[in-house]
């Protein structure tokens, strides 16, 4: 059970060490409507507490679901302020658009003060960004990547078209901070095991905005595209039904496999079953060292489907940064350093969480 003091402190984690507010700055919160199951209003109210102990007065909107289209209210509203937090999954829609001068944007993925005031939400925002500075320059330097997991992926390729990031290609600051820079899929060929459910990936919305598979399908994928689907027939035809139906709505090639980047916060946990949501599941969960996704369905970041594979093993150069789902962080000198300048960050990585809402699976 979370307590108040440590909800205030995932709330100046956010404020302080990742919005980097002062008492000058304006802040708007958009909050989305607690009833639809996605956030919940104390976190927001931590939040509207914490900032009053800073000097600044926020302004919170309240919100209902995503929708496939900019409101101006809301984009007049952010105009107006020097800082907006999200909590709200309208927040996801706004992460690629193009930055306003002089404005922050945060999408917070700690949902509930649970998620707030736990170590997700209090560990040091900067530790955590020097951390994905870290694991994506290792993956940067990498010549060849190849991906494997227990049900049957194995892709590898080469990852050196990816240009490095810029403040301007991504528009939203994330918190907690929980992966690093996505990897180009132009030049990865292979398999890649898709199991359990097919979920979008929070750029636009459909329905269903997920599709169960019941038995293991099997992707192949040619540099970047997807070439054949090997599985049980109804699941394989639910996958295809549901490629052509998103790449109808929006224009898409349904058959890009576009990027894929994997978890790296440690304390990323999440505590319902996944088939209760699948959509909040995937959107949750992909912070977590123990699963990585890849984006498909649309030559863009981040696609609009997600394939979510659980427990990969990730070897850069033949070197293994992710095994069997874990974060190899003393094993590159990148990301040992970090932890020896970040100490609180290593009790995490000696006990990560193996909570991701799979129980057949957290044994």
């Amino acid at each position: 059970m979370s307590t108040s003091k440590d909800i205030c402190a995932g709330a100046r984690n956010l404020l302080i060490n990742c919005a980097e507010l002062s008492g000058t700055e304006s802040l708007l919160i958009i909050s989305e409507d607690p009833d639809l199951g996605w956030y919940d209003g104390q976190t927001v109210a931590a939040l509207e507490d914490a900032a009053r102990l800073l000097g600044i007065t926020p302004t919170t909107l309240h919100v209902g679901a995503p929708e496939n289209y900019r409101d101006f209210g809301l984009t007049q509203a952010m105009a107006d302020h020097d800082c907006t937090i999200f909590m709200s999954r309208i927040g996801d829609q706004y992460r690629f658009a193009h930055p306003v001068p002089g404005k922050k944007t945060i999408m917070s993925y700690a949902r509930n003060a649970n998620e707030l005031a736990s170590a997700y939400g209090q560990i040091n925002h900067k530790a955590m960004l020097q951390l994905k500075k870290a694991v994506t320059g290792i993956l940067l330097e990498a010549k060849n990547v190849r991906v494997t997991c227990p049900l049957g992926t194995d892709i590898s390729g080469d990852t050196t078209d990816t240009a490095e990031e810029t403040a301007a290609d991504i528009a939203v600051r994330r918190f907690p901070m929980g992966v690093p820079q996505p990897l180009d899929a132009s030049r990865m060929s292979g398999q890649v095991a898709i199991a359990r459910y097919l979920t979008p990936t929070g750029s636009k919305y459909y329905e269903p905005p997920s599709v169960p598979i019941h038995q293991t399908v099997i992707a192949d994928v040619s540099n970047g595209r997807i070439t054949g689907l090997t599985g049980d027939v109804d699941d394989v035809d639910r996958i295809r039904n549901q490629y052509r139906r998103v790449a109808g709505l929006f224009d898409l090639d349904p058959d890009i496999v576009h990027s894929f980047h994997a978890g790296i916060h440690p304390g990323s946990t999440y505590t319902d079953a996944a088939g209760d949501n699948p959509d909040r599941w995937s959107n949750s969960t992909f912070t977590n060292p123990r699963t990585i996704h890849f984006h498909t369905c649309g030559n863009y970041p981040p696609g609009e489907i997600c394939w979510m594979v659980i427990d990969h093993t990730l070897r850069v150069d033949g070197k293994a940064l992710w095994r069997g789902g874990r974060l190899c962080v003393e094993e590159f000198h990148p990301t040992a350093r970090c932890l020896a300048e970040w100490p609180e960050l290593r009790p995490l990585f000696d006990s990560p969480s193996r909570t991701i809402g799979l129980p057949d699976l957290e044994r």
